[in-house]
């Protein structure tokens, strides 16, 4: 285990009001105190912020005006020393600031150094590792929420009771097995392990079926808008992201590349992607944006097809209606402060079972009926983030899913009463599976690539 001291800018570079720069370490009090004038940080009470200045060691020149937070180790975040140098948010003063402590023996910190520190010192475990990192991209409330709960260790919590039952079981087998002067010992523990390994796997099955729900909080839904030239696709993303980030023109053909941004329609992030209009074309600009358009349909959780009430329903509407077929996606007719022109009936037709919403988004009407589809589309009702333990890391999640097929093969196995120590194989697999969520039974380099997505200062 390191036992150097980092120091990092935890803090975005650029100008602001204030840059913060974090020291974690042995020595991270002592070598501020060398640059440091004002109170006497090695007598200063813990978790106190002290005003003075640094002072650069070279020319003994005032180097910046800051506050400096002393908290000592064992109540920090890494549970070691840490200190926090508040400066001025311009980057000569900051990076001055980093470059002064480097100077008195410090390390540059790697990517989610001090994350990775807190989970050694066993201050946090991995998922909850991840979670730092969740909490920091959540696009909604929502999402902060499900980051929040993961942080405060409710998945690990759970985690490790399924693992102890688990450990349990395993453990009163192995005891069996070594003292079967009992005529009732394979009986009873052929019935504990089936009871044991069904309950669990019925746990792991009820987080799996949360799981997708808590993706799409953690990830967004990857949302394509489509439709011909000019039925409202800018309209209807500028409508929902409350800005004008496209283009809008009574020219067909005007979105020539695709548009991204992220917005929160009911707690659901949505990473909306307005496409160019998909026809026919000889524009060779408009081609290469349709054939985007065309790659970004197959790649979306959630279609938005929108169509225009002023219009006939024409051929190259049928036949997207026939390419997003076995998607997910919403009909959205456009434009009925205009004469009707659009078949209704065919259109419910050729949607089947698929939500069909009306809209006039130049007179903001239908948009809370949109809104409403979108989230009953992934969502049963409200999005519960209270009492739900949410799997939201693609990680966890697949790491479940191997556990639960491990279960599975158990419990097969004792239906075809096969021994116990054959049984207790992929028992102890699915124990092991469950320890690489909360960072048990990983490895290093697992360990080491998850810490390097990470930002630096973090």
């Amino acid at each position: 285990m390191e036992t150097d001291t980092i120091t990092a800018i935890s803090t975005p570079i650029g100008e602001g009001a204030i840059a913060i720069v974090r020291l974690s370490g042995p020595e991270a009090i002592s070598i501020t105190t060398e640059i440091f004038k004002g109170n006497d940080l090695k007598q200063v009470a813990s978790h106190t912020i002290n005003y003075g200045k640094i002072i650069d060691p070279q020319s003994n020149e005032i180097a910046e005006e800051v506050m400096v937070s002393v908290m000592r180790a064992p109540k920090t975040f890494t549970r070691e020393d840490v200190v926090e140098i508040n400066c001025h948010g311009g980057m000569v003063a900051v990076n001055r600031v980093l470059e002064i402590i480097l100077s008195k023996g410090a390390r540059l910190a790697e990517p989610g150094e001090f994350t990775k520190r807190a989970f050694l010192h066993g201050r946090i475990d991995l998922s909850q590792a991840e979670a730092v990192m969740d909490l920091i991209r959540a696009k909604t409330d929502k999402a902060m929420s499900v980051a929040l709960k993961q942080m405060d260790g409710r998945l690990s919590t759970l985690i490790e009771r399924l693992r102890q039952d688990l450990l349990e079981t395993v453990a009163h087998v192995e005891v069996n097995i070594d003292y079967p002067e009992y005529d009732d010992v394979e009986e009873m523990s052929h019935e504990m392990m089936r009871k044991k390994t069904k309950e669990v796997h019925a746990e792991i099955e009820k987080l799996l079926q949360v799981a997708k729900q808590g993706k799409i909080l953690r990830e967004g839904l990857a949302t394509a808008i489509i439709g011909r030239p000019n039925v409202g696709k800018s309209s209807l993303m500028n409508t929902l992201v409350q800005e004008n980030k496209a283009i809008v023109t009574e020219i067909p053909g005007t979105t020539r590349d695709i548009i991204e941004e992220y917005v929160n329609v009911r707690g659901v992030p949505l990473r909306l992607v307005d496409t160019a209009g998909i026809r026919e074309t000889e524009d060779i600009v408009e081609k290469i944006g349709v054939e985007r358009s065309r790659q970004v349909l197959k790649e979306s959780d959630l279609i938005l097809f929108v169509l225009n009430y002023n219009d006939d329903l024409t051929e190259e509407d049928e036949k997207l209606f026939t390419a997003i077929q076995g998607l997910n996606y919403i009909v959205i007719i456009n434009k009925t402060d205009l004469e009707q022109k659009l078949d209704l009936e065919r259109v419910k037709v050729l949607a089947e079972d698929k939500p069909v919403v009306t809209t006039s988004l130049i007179e903001e009407e239908g948009v809370d009926e949109l809104e409403n589809a979108i989230s009953k589309t992934f969502f049963e009702g409200e999005i519960d983030t209270g009492d739900l333990t949410y799997v939201s890391n693609v990680r966890h999640i697949q790491l479940l899913k191997q556990a639960s097929r491990a279960l599975e093969d158990a419990i097969d196995a004792l239906k075809l009463e096969m021994p116990l120590d054959i049984v207790q194989i992929d028992v102890t697999r699915t124990w092991e599976l469950l320890g690489e969520i909360i960072g048990d039974t990983a490895s290093d380099s697992l360990i080491d690539q998850l810490f390097s997505q990470f930002c630096l200062g973090k």
